[in-house]
């Protein structure tokens, strides 16, 4: 799974379909991401000291990685995500549909001589 929490992902899938956000998390053991704005749900609260009025917090619940897609940097639309390595021999995650580059995944290695 190659989203990150403060990626900008746009829902594909679901009720929230064409939804767009930012990660809050990634639940790795799961394959789950929690998106900002996306798959709320109602928490009923009763009275109590902390919060004596009661009532509905709504929250964001995870969805699966699978239904989300990285947005394209360059053209701002959804797209799939590739891995390329580089001559330095760093790899990077890139954008398929303009070919930039969203973030390196690992960076060269410096050898002392």
């Amino acid at each position: 799974m190659y989203i990150c929490k403060n990626d900008v992902v746009q829902v594909i899938a679901g009720d929230d379909k064409g939804t767009r956000g930012k990660v809050l998390r990634v639940i790795r053991s799961e394959g789950k991401v929690v998106v900002e704005g996306v798959n709320r749900v109602y928490r009923h609260l009763k009275p109590s000291r902390r919060n004596p009025q009661g009532g509905r917090l709504s929250k964001e619940m995870p969805v699966d990685a699978s239904n989300v897609m990285l947005i394209d940097p360059v053209q701002g639309v959804p797209t799939r995500v590739g891995v390329r390595s580089l001559p330095d021999g760093s790899k990077e995650l890139f954008a398929k549909k303009s070919g930039t580059r969203i973030r390196v995944l690992k960076k060269a290695k410096v050898t002392q001589k």
